[in-house]
C-alpha cells in the first residue's frame, strides 16, 4: 500500500495463553489426546453454576428489559448496588453510580484504559505480566510493556525497591498496575505492601490501576483487600468482573470502579474519554449487568465465595504437595485466584533435553517446533507431545524466569490427580535426560 497501515504496536499483541492452543490442536489432530490446562475458564472444566443462580437468570430472561440497550455506562440499578457496596467497605472510599463504568469482560475495559491513554503515558505492569494487560500496554505505546519484578523467592511479592527505581529514572510512568490475587503467580499482597505501592504514587504524582478480577477467590489466611481500601487519595481504576465470580466467563461482564477522580483534573479528563469512547458502541450487555444486585445482594453469595475460594485453596495444596522435594523448581502455593505457577531452578533447562514421544508423527512436529523457541516453551511443547498436557510458558508472560502455568479448575479430582502427578513425572524425566 503508498501508506502504513500498521499500528506501531501491533508487534506487541501477543496472547501466549490462546496463541498455544493452535499448536495443540496441532498435537490432537495427529492424534494425541489433549488436556486443556491453558485458559482460566471454569466451565471448560466442569465447574456448574450453582442452581439458585441459575434460578435467577432464567428469572431474567423472562423481563423484556433484559433484551434491550442499557445506558451507556451501564443499568443504573446496578451501577448504584456496585456505588453502595464499595461506600460501606470498612474504610472504604465514598463514590457514586456515575464513578462505575461496564464494558464488555476486563478484557474490553483492558483495552480502553490503555488504548485512551496518550501514547507517551506509560502503565508499569508486574512480571510475570497477565497477557491482556502487557500486550495492551505495549500496543498503546508502539515499546516493550515496562515491568517491576515479583520476587519468586518471596512468595511472588512485588519487589518494592524495583517498582521506586523504575518510577524514579523513567518519567514517562505515570500509572502503577498490579493484581491481587496475581495472574499467573496467585500471589495475594498484604497491606504494608500495598502501602510502600501507594507511598510510591503519591511522591511522584501516579495513577494507579488495580486488576481485582479475582479479589473474591482469597484463599483463608490470605488478607482480603479491595482497592477501595487502601488506595488513600491516589486517583484509580478498580477492575472487577463477574467471569470467574459466578463464574460466568461467557456472559463478558465487566466495570470499573473510578476511585479519587475528584483529585487530579487530568485523571478525571481521562476518565471523561473513557466514557466517551463507551457511548461509541451504545452500551455492554445488559442481562448480566442486571443479574449483580440479585446475585452479590443474596443472602446465599457470601456462602459461594467462601466455599469456591476454599476448594482452590486445596486443589493448592494438592498442586504443591505434588512438587513436594522436587530439585528442579520452585514452587508456591498461591494465596488466590486458580493457578499454579512452577519456575525451574537456574541452569536446570538444555536445549538437549527431550520427553519420549509414543506417536511418530507428534514427536517428527515438536521436533520442527523447538527449533528456535525459548527454554520453557520447549518443555512445554515437549509435554504436550508426550502427555498431551497443555500450560502456559512462563516466559509468555513478559517475564525472563523460566517455568509453566497450570490451573487448579479440573473439578474430576481423579484427572486432577493425573494432571499434578504426571507433570511431577515430566519434570523429573526432562530433568535428567
Amino acid at each position: 500500500m503508498r501508506r502504513s497501515i500498521v499500528h506501531e504496536g501491533a508487534a506487541n499483541l501477543k496472547y501466549e495463553i490462546r496463541e498455544i492452543v493452535s499448536v495443540a490442536r496441532e498435537i490432537r489432530d495427529l492424534g494425541q489426546s489433549v488436556t486443556w490446562e491453558n485458559i482460566g475458564d471454569p466451565i471448560e472444566k466442569g465447574e456448574v453454576i450453582v442452581p439458585w443462580i441459575r434460578d435467577i437468570l432464567r428469572e431474567l430472561l423472562e423481563q423484556p428489559q433484559s433484551y434491550g440497550y442499557c445506558d451507556t455506562a451501564g443499568v443504573p440499578d446496578t451501577r448504584a448496588f456496585l456505588a453502595d457496596v464499595v461506600t460501606r467497605r470498612s474504610g472504604g472510599i465514598p463514590i457514586t453510580p456515575e464513578d462505575i463504568i461496564f464494558f464488555n469482560g476486563i478484557g474490553d475495559a483492558v483495552a480502553r484504559v490503555y488504548g485512551f491513554l496518550k501514547r507517551e503515558a506509560r502503565v508499569l505492569g508486574p512480571s510475570p505480566a497477565y497477557s491482556t494487560h502487557s500486550s495492551a500496554e505495549a500496543a498503546h505505546s508502539g515499546y516493550d510493556h515496562v515491568t517491576y519484578e515479583l520476587d519468586p523467592h518471596n512468595g511472588w511479592m512485588p519487589n518494592v525497591e524495583d517498582i521506586r527505581k523504575k518510577v524514579e529514572y523513567n518519567d514517562s510512568i505515570a500509572g502503577i498496575l498490579l493484581l491481587s490475587p496475581d495472574n499467573p503467580t496467585g500471589a495475594v499482597y498484604p497491606r504494608e505492601i500495598l502501602d510502600e505501592i501507594v507511598a510510591i504514587a503519591q511522591e511522584h504524582d501516579l495513577f494507579m490501576v488495580a486488576d481485582e478480577i479475582y479479589a473474591h477467590i482469597t484463599y483463608p489466611g490470605s488478607p482480603r483487600l479491595h482497592m477501595s481500601q487502601w488506595i488513600q487519595d491516589v486517583p484509580a481504576l478498580a477492575m472487577r468482573g463477574i467471569s470467574k465470580e459466578y463464574p460466568w466467563p461467557g456472559a463478558r461482564c465487566g466495570w470499573i470502579e473510578i476511585l479519587n477522580r475528584d483529585k487530579d483534573e487530568n485523571f478525571n479528563t481521562y476518565v471523561d474519554s473513557l466514557l466517551a469512547a463507551k457511548r461509541l458502541e451504545v452500551c455492554s450487555t445488559t442481562l448480566p449487568q442486571m443479574s449483580i444486585p440479585l446475585v452479590c445482594g443474596d443472602e446465599r453469595y457470601p456462602g459461594h465465595l467462601e466455599t469456591r475460594a476454599q476448594t482452590f485453596s486445596d486443589r493448592a495444596d494438592e498442586a504443591v504437595a505434588a512438587f513436594e522435594g522436587c530439585d528442579a523448581v520452585v514452587v508456591n502455593k498461591p494465596g488466590g485466584a486458580f493457578y499454579l505457577t512452577v519456575m525451574f531452578k537456574e541452569n536446570i533447562l538444555n536445549s538437549d533435553q527431550v520427553l519420549p514421544i509414543e506417536n511418530p508423527g507428534v514427536r517428527t512436529r515438536i521436533e520442527a517446533l523447538v527449533a528456535d523457541v525459548s527454554a520453557d516453551k520447549r518443555f512445554v511443547y515437549y509435554l504436550m507431545g508426550a502427555t498431551g498436557i497443555v500450560v502456559v510458558p512462563l516466559t509468555g508472560f513478559q517475564c525472563t524466569h523460566a517455568g509453566f502455568r497450570v490451573t487448579l479448575l479440573e473439578s474430576d479430582a481423579v484427572k486432577r490427580a493425573w494432571i499434578f502427578s504426571t507433570l511431577r513425572e515430566a519434570i523429573d524425566q526432562y530433568a535428567a535426560s
